[in-house]
Protein backbone atom coordinates (compact mmCIF):
# COMPACT_ATOMS: atom_id res chain seq x y z
CA UNK A 1 0.00 0.00 0.00
CA UNK A 2 2.97 2.58 0.90
CA UNK A 3 4.55 1.81 -2.46
CA UNK A 4 1.27 2.81 -4.22
CA UNK A 5 0.76 5.64 -2.26
CA UNK A 6 4.73 6.61 -3.16
CA UNK A 7 4.17 5.92 -6.92
CA UNK A 8 1.01 7.84 -6.83
CA UNK A 9 2.77 10.65 -5.32
CA UNK A 10 5.04 10.57 -7.95
CA UNK A 11 3.10 10.98 -10.75
CA UNK A 12 1.12 13.64 -8.96
CA UNK A 13 4.13 15.70 -8.52
CA UNK A 14 5.28 15.39 -12.26
CA UNK A 15 1.90 15.99 -13.61
CA UNK A 16 2.20 19.08 -11.34
CA UNK A 17 5.19 20.34 -12.59
CA UNK A 18 4.51 19.20 -16.44
CA UNK A 19 1.28 21.35 -16.50
CA UNK A 20 2.41 23.86 -14.65
CA UNK A 21 5.63 24.47 -17.09
CA UNK A 22 3.06 24.26 -19.67
CA UNK A 23 0.63 26.74 -18.41
CA UNK A 24 3.40 29.44 -18.06
CA UNK A 25 4.77 28.76 -21.24
CA UNK A 26 0.79 29.16 -22.78
CA UNK A 27 0.82 32.50 -21.08
CA UNK A 28 3.98 33.79 -22.97
CA UNK A 29 2.62 32.56 -26.14
CA UNK A 30 1.96 35.41 -28.45
CA UNK A 31 -1.55 35.48 -29.73
CA UNK A 32 -1.02 37.58 -32.95
CA UNK A 33 -3.31 40.21 -32.11
CA UNK A 34 -2.08 43.55 -30.24
CA UNK A 35 -4.12 45.92 -28.00
CA UNK A 36 -5.47 48.59 -30.39
CA UNK A 37 -4.83 51.65 -28.07
CA UNK A 38 -3.76 55.10 -28.68
CA UNK A 39 0.41 54.84 -29.14
CA UNK A 40 0.90 57.84 -26.58
CA UNK A 41 -1.73 56.17 -23.79
CA UNK A 42 -1.31 55.30 -20.35
CA UNK A 43 -3.58 52.78 -18.46
CA UNK A 44 -4.28 53.47 -14.44
CA UNK A 45 -6.73 53.42 -11.70
CA UNK A 46 -8.71 57.09 -11.23
CA UNK A 47 -10.75 57.90 -7.70
CA UNK A 48 -13.72 60.09 -8.98
CA UNK A 49 -13.92 63.14 -6.47
CA UNK A 50 -16.58 65.00 -7.49
CA UNK A 51 -19.80 64.17 -10.20
CA UNK A 52 -22.07 67.04 -11.99
CA UNK A 53 -25.20 65.10 -13.37
CA UNK A 54 -26.42 68.38 -14.52
CA UNK A 55 -26.07 67.54 -18.16
CA UNK A 56 -28.05 64.54 -17.66
CA UNK A 57 -31.54 63.59 -19.37
CA UNK A 58 -34.04 61.12 -17.72
CA UNK A 59 -36.17 59.66 -20.60
CA UNK A 60 -38.67 56.75 -19.65
CA UNK A 61 -36.14 54.27 -17.32
CA UNK A 62 -33.09 55.08 -19.47
CA UNK A 63 -30.68 58.11 -18.54
CA UNK A 64 -29.15 60.69 -21.68
CA UNK A 65 -26.36 63.01 -22.11
CA UNK A 66 -23.02 63.34 -20.03
CA UNK A 67 -21.74 63.19 -16.79
CA UNK A 68 -18.41 65.52 -15.76
CA UNK A 69 -16.30 63.57 -13.88
CA UNK A 70 -13.16 65.06 -11.50
CA UNK A 71 -10.73 62.17 -11.28
CA UNK A 72 -7.98 61.91 -9.49
CA UNK A 73 -5.51 59.49 -10.15
CA UNK A 74 -4.45 56.85 -7.92
CA UNK A 75 -1.34 55.15 -9.99
CA UNK A 76 1.17 55.29 -12.81
CA UNK A 77 3.09 58.14 -13.88
CA UNK A 78 0.37 60.75 -13.17
CA UNK A 79 -0.39 59.69 -9.68
CA UNK A 80 -2.27 62.44 -8.09
CA UNK A 81 -3.19 64.36 -10.84
CA UNK A 82 -6.38 65.73 -10.59
CA UNK A 83 -8.26 65.67 -14.20
CA UNK A 84 -11.60 65.90 -15.80
CA UNK A 85 -13.36 63.17 -17.52
CA UNK A 86 -16.73 63.01 -19.36
CA UNK A 87 -19.17 60.17 -19.08
CA UNK A 88 -21.38 59.97 -22.14
CA UNK A 89 -24.66 58.08 -22.18
CA UNK A 90 -26.39 56.90 -24.83
CA UNK A 91 -29.16 55.30 -23.77
CA UNK A 92 -28.49 51.29 -23.18
CA UNK A 93 -28.61 50.12 -20.07
CA UNK A 94 -26.23 47.49 -20.59
CA UNK A 95 -23.57 49.86 -22.27
CA UNK A 96 -23.81 53.06 -20.05
CA UNK A 97 -22.27 52.78 -16.42
CA UNK A 98 -22.76 55.92 -14.37
CA UNK A 99 -20.03 57.15 -11.76
CA UNK A 100 -20.82 58.50 -8.22
CA UNK A 101 -18.22 60.14 -5.77
CA UNK A 102 -15.74 57.28 -4.45
CA UNK A 103 -16.12 54.75 -7.61
CA UNK A 104 -12.92 53.45 -8.85
CA UNK A 105 -12.48 54.04 -12.85
CA UNK A 106 -10.32 52.23 -15.03
CA UNK A 107 -8.88 55.46 -16.76
CA UNK A 108 -7.12 55.64 -20.37
CA UNK A 109 -5.73 58.40 -20.76
CA UNK A 110 -4.61 59.98 -23.48
CA UNK A 111 -1.21 61.34 -23.77
CA UNK A 112 -0.16 64.79 -26.47
CA UNK A 113 3.52 66.33 -25.24
CA UNK A 114 3.83 63.84 -22.32
CA UNK A 115 0.79 65.88 -21.11
CA UNK A 116 -2.70 64.24 -20.69
CA UNK A 117 -4.44 65.49 -23.93
CA UNK A 118 -8.00 63.42 -23.00
CA UNK A 119 -9.18 61.05 -19.77
CA UNK A 120 -11.68 58.73 -20.41
CA UNK A 121 -13.34 57.08 -17.40
CA UNK A 122 -13.18 53.57 -19.66
CA UNK A 123 -15.80 51.49 -16.78
CA UNK A 124 -15.72 50.68 -13.10
CA UNK A 125 -12.27 48.79 -11.85
CA UNK A 126 -13.23 45.55 -10.92
CA UNK A 127 -9.80 43.99 -11.40
CA UNK A 128 -9.42 43.81 -7.22
CA UNK A 129 -12.71 42.37 -6.75
CA UNK A 130 -12.45 40.02 -8.85
CA UNK A 131 -8.92 38.50 -8.25
CA UNK A 132 -10.11 38.64 -4.27
CA UNK A 133 -13.00 36.23 -5.55
CA UNK A 134 -10.58 33.63 -7.51
CA UNK A 135 -8.58 34.00 -4.48
CA UNK A 136 -11.11 32.79 -2.08
CA UNK A 137 -12.01 29.93 -4.76
CA UNK A 138 -8.84 29.01 -5.16
CA UNK A 139 -8.55 29.04 -0.92
CA UNK A 140 -11.68 27.28 -0.35
CA UNK A 141 -10.81 24.77 -3.23
CA UNK A 142 -7.55 23.71 -2.06
CA UNK A 143 -8.41 23.61 1.65
CA UNK A 144 -11.43 21.26 0.80
CA UNK A 145 -9.88 19.08 -1.42
CA UNK A 146 -6.10 19.29 -0.84
CA UNK A 147 -3.62 17.93 -3.92
CA UNK A 148 -6.45 16.89 -5.73
CA UNK A 149 -7.76 20.55 -5.58
CA UNK A 150 -4.59 21.95 -6.71
CA UNK A 151 -4.59 19.74 -9.43
CA UNK A 152 -8.00 20.96 -10.17
CA UNK A 153 -7.24 24.63 -9.97
CA UNK A 154 -4.20 24.49 -12.51
CA UNK A 155 -6.86 22.50 -14.87
CA UNK A 156 -8.90 25.34 -14.70
CA UNK A 157 -5.93 27.79 -14.99
CA UNK A 158 -4.43 25.44 -17.78
CA UNK A 159 -7.79 25.42 -19.53
CA UNK A 160 -8.59 29.20 -19.48
CA UNK A 161 -5.20 29.73 -21.16
CA UNK A 162 -5.40 26.97 -24.02
CA UNK A 163 -8.79 28.80 -24.56
CA UNK A 164 -7.61 32.32 -24.52
CA UNK A 165 -3.97 31.78 -26.49
CA UNK A 166 -4.67 28.72 -28.74
CA UNK A 167 -8.48 28.34 -29.38
CA UNK A 168 -9.84 31.64 -30.15
CA UNK A 169 -6.43 33.25 -32.08
CA UNK A 170 -6.93 30.24 -34.20
CA UNK A 171 -10.63 31.03 -34.53
CA UNK A 172 -9.74 34.69 -35.59
CA UNK A 173 -7.20 33.72 -38.20
CA UNK A 174 -9.75 31.78 -39.88
CA UNK A 175 -8.91 28.31 -38.96
CA UNK A 176 -11.79 25.62 -39.28
CA UNK A 177 -13.75 26.02 -36.12
CA UNK A 178 -15.08 22.75 -35.50
CA UNK A 179 -11.55 21.05 -36.02
CA UNK A 180 -9.58 23.63 -33.91
CA UNK A 181 -12.81 23.34 -30.71
CA UNK A 182 -12.53 19.76 -31.26
CA UNK A 183 -8.79 19.65 -30.91
CA UNK A 184 -9.11 22.17 -27.49
CA UNK A 185 -11.84 20.09 -26.57
CA UNK A 186 -9.49 16.77 -26.49
CA UNK A 187 -6.41 18.55 -25.23
CA UNK A 188 -8.64 20.03 -22.38
CA UNK A 189 -10.72 16.80 -21.30
CA UNK A 190 -6.74 15.00 -21.51
CA UNK A 191 -5.25 17.38 -19.39
CA UNK A 192 -7.98 17.61 -16.62
CA UNK A 193 -8.62 13.91 -16.20
CA UNK A 194 -4.92 13.41 -16.43
CA UNK A 195 -4.63 16.18 -13.39
CA UNK A 196 -7.63 14.96 -11.24
CA UNK A 197 -8.34 11.57 -12.47
CA UNK A 198 -4.62 10.46 -12.64
CA UNK A 199 -2.67 8.08 -14.68
CA UNK A 200 -4.75 5.21 -14.19
CA UNK A 201 -7.34 3.17 -15.76
CA UNK A 202 -10.26 4.98 -14.15
CA UNK A 203 -8.50 7.86 -16.21
CA UNK A 204 -8.49 6.22 -19.05
CA UNK A 205 -12.18 5.30 -19.04
CA UNK A 206 -12.90 8.66 -18.50
CA UNK A 207 -11.35 10.42 -20.96
CA UNK A 208 -12.35 7.77 -24.09
CA UNK A 209 -16.01 7.75 -22.56
CA UNK A 210 -15.73 11.86 -22.84
CA UNK A 211 -13.91 11.93 -26.13
CA UNK A 212 -17.17 9.48 -27.45
CA UNK A 213 -19.65 12.08 -26.64
CA UNK A 214 -18.48 15.22 -27.53
CA UNK A 215 -18.04 13.55 -30.97
CA UNK A 216 -21.47 12.64 -30.60
CA UNK A 217 -22.28 15.86 -29.90
CA UNK A 218 -20.50 17.45 -32.58
CA UNK A 219 -22.04 14.98 -35.00
CA UNK A 220 -25.53 16.08 -33.71
CA UNK A 221 -24.87 19.47 -34.23
CA UNK A 222 -23.69 19.49 -37.53
CA UNK A 223 -26.51 17.17 -38.50
CA UNK A 224 -29.06 19.22 -36.88
CA UNK A 225 -28.18 22.62 -37.48
CA UNK A 226 -28.87 23.19 -41.42
CA UNK A 227 -32.65 22.28 -40.49
CA UNK A 228 -32.70 25.12 -37.85
CA UNK A 229 -31.42 27.72 -40.21
CA UNK A 230 -29.67 29.37 -38.00
CA UNK A 231 -26.78 31.87 -38.27
CA UNK A 232 -23.76 32.41 -36.56
CA UNK A 233 -24.56 36.27 -35.86
CA UNK A 234 -27.48 35.41 -33.42
CA UNK A 235 -24.98 34.80 -30.60
CA UNK A 236 -24.12 38.32 -28.74
CA UNK A 237 -21.54 40.49 -30.20
CA UNK A 238 -20.91 38.66 -33.76
CA UNK A 239 -21.95 41.35 -35.67
CA UNK A 240 -19.61 43.27 -33.84
CA UNK A 241 -16.79 41.03 -34.66
CA UNK A 242 -17.94 41.16 -38.33
CA UNK A 243 -17.62 45.14 -38.29
CA UNK A 244 -13.71 44.81 -36.43
CA UNK A 245 -11.99 43.73 -39.36
CA UNK A 246 -13.30 40.03 -40.14
CA UNK A 247 -16.27 39.78 -42.42
CA UNK A 248 -14.70 36.60 -44.16
CA UNK A 249 -15.15 34.71 -40.30
CA UNK A 250 -17.86 31.66 -40.79
CA UNK A 251 -20.02 31.99 -37.57
CA UNK A 252 -22.46 29.34 -38.16
CA UNK A 253 -18.90 27.21 -37.56
CA UNK A 254 -18.07 29.27 -34.65
CA UNK A 255 -21.24 29.22 -32.53
CA UNK A 256 -21.59 25.18 -33.92
CA UNK A 257 -17.81 24.75 -32.00
CA UNK A 258 -19.44 26.75 -29.03
CA UNK A 259 -22.52 24.69 -28.47
CA UNK A 260 -19.82 21.06 -27.81
CA UNK A 261 -17.35 23.04 -26.39
CA UNK A 262 -19.94 24.57 -23.72
CA UNK A 263 -21.16 20.93 -22.71
CA UNK A 264 -17.77 19.30 -22.25
CA UNK A 265 -17.58 20.01 -18.82
CA UNK A 266 -20.59 18.48 -18.02
CA UNK A 267 -19.99 15.54 -20.13
CA UNK A 268 -16.67 15.22 -18.37
CA UNK A 269 -18.21 15.67 -15.30
CA UNK A 270 -20.71 12.40 -16.02
CA UNK A 271 -17.52 9.95 -17.64
CA UNK A 272 -15.66 10.67 -14.33
CA UNK A 273 -18.76 9.90 -11.97
CA UNK A 274 -19.20 6.90 -14.14
CA UNK A 275 -15.50 6.09 -14.36
CA UNK A 276 -15.19 6.31 -10.22
CA UNK A 277 -17.89 4.17 -9.81
CA UNK A 278 -16.72 1.40 -11.77
CA UNK A 279 -13.53 1.60 -10.49
CA UNK A 280 -15.26 1.26 -7.29
CA UNK A 281 -16.79 -1.65 -8.08
CA UNK A 282 -13.97 -3.82 -9.76
CA UNK A 283 -11.59 -3.21 -6.80
CA UNK A 284 -14.48 -4.34 -4.39
CA UNK A 285 -15.48 -7.40 -6.71
CA UNK A 286 -11.98 -8.38 -8.85
CA UNK A 287 -13.63 -11.50 -10.12
CA UNK A 288 -16.88 -9.15 -11.50
CA UNK A 289 -17.85 -10.69 -15.25
CA UNK A 290 -17.44 -7.75 -18.27
CA UNK A 291 -21.46 -8.34 -18.60
CA UNK A 292 -22.04 -7.42 -14.62
CA UNK A 293 -19.68 -4.48 -14.72
CA UNK A 294 -21.53 -2.98 -17.61
CA UNK A 295 -24.85 -3.33 -15.80
CA UNK A 296 -23.03 -1.83 -12.63
CA UNK A 297 -22.08 1.16 -15.51
CA UNK A 298 -25.27 2.03 -16.77
CA UNK A 299 -26.73 1.90 -13.04
CA UNK A 300 -24.06 4.36 -11.73
CA UNK A 301 -24.91 6.71 -15.21
CA UNK A 302 -28.94 6.72 -15.50
CA UNK A 303 -29.18 8.36 -12.02
CA UNK A 304 -26.67 11.02 -13.23
CA UNK A 305 -27.79 11.49 -16.41
CA UNK A 306 -31.39 12.52 -15.29
CA UNK A 307 -29.63 15.43 -13.17
CA UNK A 308 -27.02 16.65 -15.60
CA UNK A 309 -29.46 16.99 -18.56
CA UNK A 310 -31.55 19.34 -15.92
CA UNK A 311 -28.36 21.48 -15.61
CA UNK A 312 -27.32 22.78 -19.09
CA UNK A 313 -31.38 23.58 -18.89
CA UNK A 314 -31.17 25.64 -16.10
CA UNK A 315 -27.57 26.92 -17.33
CA UNK A 316 -28.73 28.23 -20.73
CA UNK A 317 -32.05 29.50 -19.50
CA UNK A 318 -30.38 31.17 -16.50
CA UNK A 319 -28.73 33.37 -19.06
CA UNK A 320 -31.83 34.57 -20.85
CA UNK A 321 -33.83 34.75 -17.93
CA UNK A 322 -34.86 38.34 -18.77
CA UNK A 323 -35.88 37.49 -22.53
CA UNK A 324 -38.31 35.05 -21.02
CA UNK A 325 -39.65 37.56 -18.85
CA UNK A 326 -40.34 39.43 -21.59
CA UNK A 327 -42.01 37.24 -23.92
CA UNK A 328 -44.30 36.15 -20.90
CA UNK A 329 -45.01 39.45 -20.34
CA UNK A 330 -46.03 40.49 -23.64
CA UNK A 331 -47.90 37.58 -23.82
CA UNK A 332 -45.99 35.86 -26.84
CA UNK A 333 -47.45 32.78 -27.96
CA UNK A 334 -45.46 29.35 -27.10
CA UNK A 335 -45.43 28.61 -30.84
CA UNK A 336 -43.94 32.51 -31.75
CA UNK A 337 -41.57 31.84 -29.26
CA UNK A 338 -39.06 28.38 -29.70
CA UNK A 339 -39.59 30.18 -33.75
CA UNK A 340 -37.44 33.00 -32.53
CA UNK A 341 -34.10 32.06 -34.12
CA UNK A 342 -31.85 33.23 -30.75
CA UNK A 343 -34.40 30.84 -28.90
CA UNK A 344 -34.37 28.18 -31.53
CA UNK A 345 -30.63 28.72 -31.37
CA UNK A 346 -30.59 27.96 -27.09
CA UNK A 347 -32.99 24.95 -27.62
CA UNK A 348 -30.48 23.38 -30.29
CA UNK A 349 -27.54 24.18 -27.74
CA UNK A 350 -29.43 22.45 -25.19
CA UNK A 351 -30.70 19.73 -26.73
CA UNK A 352 -27.51 18.85 -28.60
CA UNK A 353 -25.36 19.34 -25.75
CA UNK A 354 -27.87 16.85 -24.05
CA UNK A 355 -27.17 14.55 -26.38
CA UNK A 356 -23.82 14.27 -25.60
CA UNK A 357 -24.59 13.61 -21.86
CA UNK A 358 -27.02 10.62 -22.68
CA UNK A 359 -24.58 8.93 -24.85
CA UNK A 360 -21.14 9.54 -22.61
CA UNK A 361 -22.86 7.28 -19.76
CA UNK A 362 -23.10 4.00 -22.31
CA UNK A 363 -20.01 4.68 -23.96
CA UNK A 364 -17.98 5.43 -20.54
CA UNK A 365 -19.64 1.85 -19.22
CA UNK A 366 -18.74 -0.43 -21.87
CA UNK A 367 -15.42 1.41 -22.22
CA UNK A 368 -14.75 0.87 -18.20
CA UNK A 369 -15.93 -2.80 -18.58
CA UNK A 370 -12.98 -3.75 -21.65
CA UNK A 371 -10.44 -1.53 -19.79
CA UNK A 372 -11.42 -2.40 -16.16
CA UNK A 373 -11.67 -6.04 -16.65
CA UNK A 374 -7.69 -6.80 -18.60
CA UNK A 375 -5.13 -8.30 -16.77
CA UNK A 376 -3.25 -4.99 -16.02
CA UNK A 377 -2.67 -3.61 -12.83
CA UNK A 378 -5.31 -1.05 -11.65
CA UNK A 379 -5.08 1.24 -9.03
Amino acid sequence: MKLIQNSRWKRDTVLITVFSFLTIGLYFVPTGFKERSPTASVRCRGRIIKVDNSEIIQRGIVKLGTQDLTVKILDGPYEGTEIRSVNELIGKMELDKLFAEGDTALMVLTLKDNEIYFANAQDHYRLNIELILLFCFALILVVFAGLTGVKALLSFIFTAMIIWKIMIPLFLKDFNPIIVSLAVVTIMTGAIILLVGGMTKRGLVAFLGSILGIVVTSIMALAFSGGFHLHGAVKQFSETLLYSGYPHLNLTRIFLAGIFLASSGAVMDLAMDVASGMNEVVLRKPDISFFDALQAGFGIGRPVVGTMTTTLLLAYSGGYMSLLMVFMAQGVPLKNLFNLNYVAAEILHTLVGSFGLVTVAPFTAFVGALIFKTRIHNE
